[in-house]
């Protein structure tokens, strides 16, 4: 009891040697952890006799008070100089010049589909477009295609439920708009669709663009004219080559696929054909009396080719040393 007046002192000694909050810690410890001085004394008063002991209480609670206050003011300090010097090492300096404005740019994957609507406009087409979501009806059965087609499957295509589908072409548009509109009908669809894949040239969404000419008088020779035109013009290359292989779909009759001349041999760059008489039945256009054709093509696969990308992945990865070039 002697040494009370000690102990504040040595405690407000050793508060005042710390210079942050753990060594702040393991001094008050010595004082007021369980086997600290402050403590023992406390554990000691049973020992006194009864008319010692609230005297001796109320004196070491002075001191206990001290010591408490003593380090409640240096943790006040601690934690004040850690706030100033974080406060220090992010002080901005607001009379530097402002960085320069920047412009943005177009997505190559945007200029690509300027593009291909500008020349398809050119030469009479209307831009359509459609939901993203589509009924089993207007994926599928509508295109002609039966019940146990591999598109329909699980590994080929998202199902959101039982009836409806992210769309796995843009052709639901053309089925939209044959519905609402009598012949002729000169149209393109361009838009997202998804399909269960993923790897350096592909995507499990990417972008297509449909063509479909509708009227009495279409035949393969003008699905041959306006692709070749179309491609031309695209690349700027009169000298390139268009060849239609024979192919299935089943939503055209016949069908083919398109390759290009390009680099000295040539290349796949989408499919087409003639609609097929059971897709214009499913939206109430004679097929006696009209035909049509339709052509698909994907807007990654001509971006890649115009601007020399060998990875799709390069156009979602948002990576803007990508992107500058473009803007």
């Amino acid at each position: 009891m002697q040494n009370l007046e000690q102990i504040l002192i040595d405690a407000q000694r050793d508060f005042t040697a710390c210079n942050n909050l753990v060594d702040l810690e393991q001094a008050k410890a010595k004082y007021l952890g369980k086997s600290g001085a402050l403590t023992e004394l406390l554990k000691g008063l049973g020992k006194l006799s009864n008319e010692e002991r609230p005297a001796a209480g109320a004196a070491i609670n002075v001191v206990k008070q001290g010591v408490e206050q003593a380090l409640l003011a240096k943790r006040d300090a601690i934690l004040a100089a850690e706030q100033a010097q974080k406060l220090a090492a992010e002080t901005l300096d607001v009379t530097l010049p402002a960085r320069g404005k920047s412009r943005g740019g177009l997505h190559p994957v945007t200029l690509t589909l300027q593009r291909i609507e500008e020349l398809f406009h050119s030469i009479g087409f209307e831009v359509a477009e459609g939901p993203e979501i589509e009924t089993d009806f207007y994926n599928f059965t509508a295109l002609n295609i039966p019940e146990d087609h591999p598109a329909r499957a699980m590994h080929d295509t998202f199902y959101v439920d039982d009836q409806h589908v992210l769309r796995t072409h843009t052709s639901p548009v053309q089925v939209h708009f044959m519905q609402d509109r009598e012949p002729p009908l000169r149209i393109i669809a361009p838009g997202r669709v998804y399909r269960v894949d993923s790897d350096a040239t592909h995507s499990p969404m990417f972008h297509q663009v449909e063509g479909l000419w509708v009227d009495d008088q279409v035949s393969f020779a003008n699905l041959k004219g306006v692709v070749q035109d179309f491609l031309q013009r695209f690349f700027e290359r009169d000298d390139l080559v268009v060849r239609f292989r024979p192919s299935f779909f089943p939503f055209t009759e016949p069908s083919a696929e398109m390759d290009m001349s390009w680099n000295g041999g040539w290349l796949e760059i989408g499919g087409c054909g003639m609609v097929h008489p059971n897709v214009l039945g499913h939206v109430g256009i004679d097929a006696e009396k009209y035909r049509g054709f339709a052509f698909g093509l994907g807007v990654e696969r001509l971006a890649m080719l115009r601007y020399g990308v060998n990875d799709l992945r390069l156009f979602f990865d948002n990576d803007l040393r990508f992107l500058k070039q473009f803007s």
